[in-house]
């Protein structure tokens, strides 16, 4: 038995992280989209439109960073999500980013919500899980970057794009507003870590507290 998602196969891992994640209510429907980096500059990414409940190995795309081309299918008809340009920003930005996830949560919704029109970031509640980003301080103040939602998808990956450019975030997450939050980690165990975390800041968040 495999002791992390690391052990696991990229496309098995992602699917058991699809599966749990749907299960948890964070990618309902098709809702969202995973990927796993690769030695050789590419990222297996999930294909648009497959329910996140009952993935397949069989429903990934290889890409490549550098351009966004589908250098392989796992099966015919896989096409890419227009999301798969957010993870393209995240493993370009980020050279030691393995696994980049993004879910839809109501959790993450509210709490961004409830940010002031036109923020760019979100506070997080001060709570010790805050430590599981190696946040050690005594009642931090983390801000986590906080994006518009365009339909045109590649305009956000551009937003993206353009603020970490300018500075590094805070924490390897970052929020789109009435979307889903994206979060990145070395490989795929500590990018689930991090998701996990975040979801509990978010429903603590969501149902008032500060």
């Amino acid at each position: 038995m495999a002791k992390t998602l690391n052990d696991l196969p990229p496309r098995a891992a992602l699917v058991e992280v699809a599966r749990d994640f749907h299960r948890r209510g964070w990618m309902s429907g098709t809702a969202g989209n995973l990927s796993v980096r690769t030695d050789d500059g590419h990222f297996w990414i999930t294909a648009s439109g497959r329910p996140k409940g009952r993935l397949e190995e069989s429903d990934f795309l290889l890409v490549r960073i550098q351009d966004g081309e589908v250098v392989e299918r796992a099966a015919p008809g896989n096409n890419p999500s227009a999301e798969t340009a957010i993870h393209r920003v995240i493993y370009t930005r980020f050279p030691d980013a393995g696994a980049c996830l993004h879910g839809h949560s109501v959790a993450g919704c509210l709490a961004s919500g409830r940010a002031r029109r036109a923020a760019k970031a979100l506070r997080l509640p001060a709570l010790e899980m805050l430590k599981g980003f190696g946040i050690w301080q005594q009642n931090p103040k983390v801000d986590l970057p906080l994006f518009e939602n365009h339909l045109d998808v590649a305009r956000i990956a551009k937003e993206i794009e353009v603020r970490f450019r300018k500075a590094k975030p805070p924490l390897p997450a970052l929020m789109i507003r009435a979307h889903g939050p994206t979060v990145w980690g070395k490989g795929l165990q500590e990018a689930y870590n991090y998701f996990e975390c975040l979801e509990f800041l978010f429903g603590y968040a969501a149902r008032g507290a500060t």
